[in-house]
């Protein structure tokens, strides 16, 4: 497995050479919008509204958009200022006991192992917090964004889980049919019990549940002959000279 980021784990003045791997793998069915008269692949550009032509990568800039057409224009120079730089290390901050990290606040998942040299210290971490039923909360900066993150045992490493920021995370406040809770007779608590105890299962078997919707299209792609594959040519539009430098930066930035 090819590791996404390696720098160090440090917490105090300990710090333990490791390597982030993703753990999750998306499998999402990719498809290309077509023009249906002659299936010609449709094409995205970067169109003046004012003016009604396509402009050109060296012409366009960012603005964060204030609302009712106002816009803050940022430089290129300006935006490359601001953004953080990619850290060397992800730097514990704080423990804190493994049950208090509320479901709301996981975003996504990384293993996290060692790197060459630190497997005494990274091993030594993981029993310590094993012991302690901890979680290590962490920094760290990865492609041009800060996250902070949780860092527990996880399997035979770690696992480090990335975590929405408090102000992203929206108040329940305002949802339809909270505002009055309905009294319960104890006959459909009892009866509701029955059934939760009856589906209860000891182990939760994730094997047994799968994305229908992609195996039916996978299935149903194989199942085609070859009379309904469509071939169609593309042209390549190579890019101006005067614009290559311009257009393998914004290709670097997309």
């Amino acid at each position: 497995m090819k590791a996404i980021w390696n720098g160090s784990l440090s917490f105090g003045l300990v710090n333990i050479p490791v390597k982030l791997y993703a753990a999750i793998e998306r499998r999402p069915v990719s498809f290309k919008l077509l023009h249906e008269k002659d299936n010609s692949p449709i094409e995205y550009r970067r169109w003046c509204s004012q003016h009604g032509h396509e402009v050109p990568w060296n012409e366009v800039v960012k603005g964060v958009d204030l609302g009712e057409g106002t816009f803050y224009v940022l430089s290129k120079q300006e935006l490359g200022s601001l953004r953080p730089k990619r850290s060397e290390s992800i730097d514990v901050q704080e423990f804190v006991a493994e049950d208090r990290l509320d479901r709301i606040w996981v975003d996504q998942h990384y293993f996290l192992g060692p790197d060459k040299g630190g497997q005494k210290a990274f091993f030594l971490l993981r029993e310590v917090l094993v012991r302690g039923k901890k979680l290590a909360i962490a920094t760290f900066v990865m492609r041009e964004r800060e996250y902070v993150a949780a860092i527990g045992p996880y399997g035979p490493g770690m696992l480090l889980t990335t975590l929405n920021y408090l102000d992203e995370v929206r108040s329940m406040e305002g949802l339809e049919g909270m505002a009055e809770k309905p009294p319960t007779k104890r006959n459909e608590l009892e009866l509701a019990q029955q059934l939760i105890d009856k589906l209860t299962m000891d182990k939760l078997n994730l094997s047994k549940f799968k994305d229908n919707y992609r195996e039916r299209l996978k299935q149903a792609i194989e199942a085609r002959d070859a009379k309904h594959l469509v071939q169609v040519e593309q042209e390549v539009k190579p890019t101006p000279e005067a614009n290559l430098l311009d257009a393998l930066k914004a290709s670097l930035e997309s």
